[in-house]
């Protein structure tokens, strides 16, 4: 049990380093870095628990993104901060390299080295694992600042 908190604590470091890089790119106000780092933390975090519980990647980051969009609906509201300052940087974290690498990567190997079906399966099945993992942030981020205009307007 010790090993899988401390596995957890190290995750959330090492999320939390490339989420404040970014939003320093960004030119995030200083008193938002903390968010950005905590929000890099949380979310990668939440998708390594969702993944060690037996979930696909796809859905782990769509239910990660999607309780962290909701916290950072929260937090944009509380400190009168656009969504985006926090959210953008918190997500970097989750943005599947691997999996579009390994399709440019496949796609170079087509071109030198000819055309088999193994390489076409691995290119459609990486390529597609990278664009749903891309859609799952989009959707995850969208979807609860969707909500929260949509109900708490007044309706005129």
């Amino acid at each position: 049990m010790e090993n899988i908190i401390i596995k957890y604590i190290l995750d959330a470091i090492f999320a939390a380093i490339p989420a404040v890089g970014f939003a320093m790119v960004f030119n995030v106000p200083k008193f938002a870095l903390k968010f950005c780092a905590l929000g890099g933390a949380i979310v990668y975090t939440l998708r390594t628990i969702f993944l060690d519980l037996g979930i696909y990647i796809e859905i782990s980051t769509f239910l990660a993104t999607l309780l962290f969009g909701t916290l950072a609906v929260y937090w944009s509201r509380k400190y009168i901060v656009p969504r985006p300052i926090y959210t953008v940087a918190a997500i970097i974290p989750l943005i599947p390299g691997t999996y579009a690498f390994n399709t440019i990567i496949t796609l170079v190997e087509m071109n030198s080295h000819g055309v088999t079906p193994e390489h076409i399966a691995l290119f459609i099945e990486d390529g597609l694992k990278a664009i749903s993992i891309l859609g799952a942030i989009s959707f995850g981020l969208a979807l609860p600042s969707l909500y929260f205009i949509r109900y708490n307007r007044p309706i005129i």
